[in-house]
């Protein structure tokens, strides 16, 4: 490729030539960084499995499947049983082996009526939702003066005899991040916004939602009353209703909401973590976990959080199976009740914590694309980490840390010291959505998922010790 510059004519490769030269170098560097010891699929298999995944139509299936069949799967209701029904089903006819339940029990909490009224100084409606486990106002709901802070802190600081009777409004600022680092700082006011409240005397507690949309839905999201704090109606209002209330409040009137949150808890109900493999031809080896978490909140579909990401890891591992069989066996767990604590991924840890795994692997952040690759392998497994960042680059995945690893149902067991990796996808309009009626199919770009396919399967080539073809069996006659 030629063109006309201030010096003269300039000759590049052509863009097909260049990508050519780029895969023979990766490949060559995977070759050069592979250990004798460290089994692996060969580089051109690597490629070949990279480049047909980005064309993969199974994810979506699953995706548009499981969000159309089942729809919201608030764990521990009906809903999320007849999701584990559906997902046993699905993945026994995607040729899996050893599909199974496990199944654990949980305290269960349902919503009920949900409105907000500004009565005074300027009456008008509100969007809310309630918060998970929150408290129940009476049938007729509650009224009170409102109180707001900026902060949790700023509440914290407060005298309770300010805040005791009063229902308390929590702002804050959260920003797009592509990371989504800010999640855990302005997610203050949902966690422990309410116990605060409660201890400080007062009858309820509205949030800013915990997103950066400007949609006139509200987020959910679980909390718990910590402390010996007394359970309270706590609800989150959309953020366009949140900056109403600000403007208000800065009028300096008394601010007076009446608010009706009838939700309950039903008692002890049933979960489970819907298991399937792909089995290795070293039975003894060490398995590698992909994972997503099946259940949602029942607010939207569930398609972004995290639909999605089942259906990444199951996708990616039919694969690596259609393929052939790896050395190590590759278990899915499609983990139940993540979204109310992380039952499903603590009942795992319980029950095979202690088993050695040779790789735990989440997908639980929507549907973009995955732009860097972070590892905890361990310094002994250095160089396979490094391979695994090299066979990721063609997908523009930057190379992250070699030595953090994260995903929420699996934190617990990273915690215990076993091994990760982190596919780290573009957040920068996750928290528009995240626990809003929004999560739905029409969120989901079938490129982006197709990308998160390749990384995936790009991933499971690199650590599944190698991929052998299967012999054919002989006809019978």
């Amino acid at each position: 490729m030629c063109f006309l510059s201030n010096g003269g004519v300039t000759c590049r490769p052509s863009l097909a030539y260049r990508a050519s030269m780029k895969t023979s170098l990766i490949a060559g560097l995977l070759l050069a960084t592979a250990s004798p010891v460290l089994a692996q699929a060969t580089p051109a298999q690597i490629a070949q499995l990279r480049e047909a995944a980005l064309k993969d139509d199974i994810a979506y299936d699953i995706v548009e499947g499981l969000t159309t069949e089942v729809g919201p799967r608030l764990a521990g209701t009906e809903a999320e049983a007849r999701a584990r029904e559906w997902a046993v089903r699905k993945l026994k006819a995607m040729g899996f082996a050893n599909v199974r339940v496990e199944t654990f029990d949980m305290p269960v909490w349902v919503r009920g009526e949900e409105k907000a009224w500004i009565t005074a100084p300027f009456p008008q409606p509100l969007a809310v939702t309630a918060l998970g486990n929150s408290g129940a106002t009476p049938a007729e709901g509650i009224e009170a003066e409102l109180i707001g802070f900026n902060s949790v802190d700023e509440l914290a600081a407060t005298p309770d005899e300010r805040v005791r009777g009063k229902i308390v409004f929590i702002d804050h600022n959260m920003q797009r991040t592509q990371d989504g680092i800010g999640y855990g700082y302005f997610g203050r006011p949902r966690r422990e916004g309410p116990s605060l409240a409660s201890k400080k005397g007062a009858v309820a507690i509205v949030i800013r939602s915990i997103g950066t949309d400007h949609h006139r839905n509200p987020h959910t999201g679980v909390m718990t009353f910590t402390g010996g704090a007394t359970p309270i109606p706590a609800g989150a209002l959309s953020i366009p209703d949140a900056e109403q209330i600000q403007r208000i409040l800065k009028r300096g009137q008394p601010v007076r909401l009446r608010l009706l949150l009838t939700p309950k808890n039903i008692g002890t109900r049933q979960s489970g973590n819907v298991i399937a493999e792909v089995p290795g031809r070293d039975r003894s080896a060490p398995p590698i976990l992909v994972s997503g978490h099946l259940d949602s909140w029942d607010l939207g579909t569930g398609a972004i959080d995290d639909a999605a990401g089942v259906a990444i890891a199951a996708a990616a591992a039919k694969r690596i199976m259609t393929t052939g069989q790896p050395l190590r066996t590759i278990r899915i767990v499609w983990f139940g009740a993540e979204e109310v604590g992380l039952f499903g991924g603590l009942d795992y840890r319980a029950k095979h914590g202690k088993e050695p795994h040779y790789a735990l692997v989440e997908s639980d952040f929507g549907a973009g694309r995955v732009w860097k690759v972070d590892s905890k392998l361990g310094k002994e497994r250095e160089a396979e980490a490094k391979a695994l960042q090299l066979a990721l680059a063609p997908l523009g995945i930057a190379p992250g840390s070699l030595e953090k690893a994260e995903g929420s149902d699996i934190s617990p067991m990273l915690a215990d010291g076993l091994p990760g990796v982190s596919l780290s996808q573009d957040g920068t309009y996750y928290f528009d959505l995240h626990h809003t009626p929004d999560d739905t199919l029409d969120k989901v770009d079938p490129e982006d998922l197709r990308q998160n396919v390749a990384a995936w399967t790009t991933m499971l080539a690199v650590l599944s010790g190698g991929i052998e073809a299967e012999p054919k069996r002989p006809k019978q006659r």
